[in-house]
């Protein structure tokens, strides 16, 4: 488990689903996406969610380089323009 005061993590196995059960292996991109959008917003925002164990891996990896080093983090204004300015 995280608990880092703001991330609450639980590590659980996840189902096993693959896309032709669903018909989604026939959609084009477009239609992935979308199907997306409507599945993320039909979950009630107090949701329970156990990310799957690759995920929780990576966030402690990235929390632990940012502990290492709290100097190396960019204020979210200065990422915001330079994203802005590359597109």
């Amino acid at each position: 488990m995280i608990n880092d005061g703001f991330f609450q993590l639980r590590r659980t196995s996840s189902m096993s689903l693959n896309l032709s059960q669903f018909g989604i292996d026939r959609l084009d991109a477009q239609q992935r996406v979308e199907l997306i959008g409507l599945i993320w917003g039909s979950l009630p925002d107090d949701a329970p969610y156990t990310p799957p164990n690759g995920h929780i891996q990576e966030l402690e990896r990235r929390i632990a380089v940012a502990d290492a080093n709290p100097s190396a983090a960019e204020p979210w204004e200065a990422v915001l323009a330079r994203l802005s300015r590359s597109s």
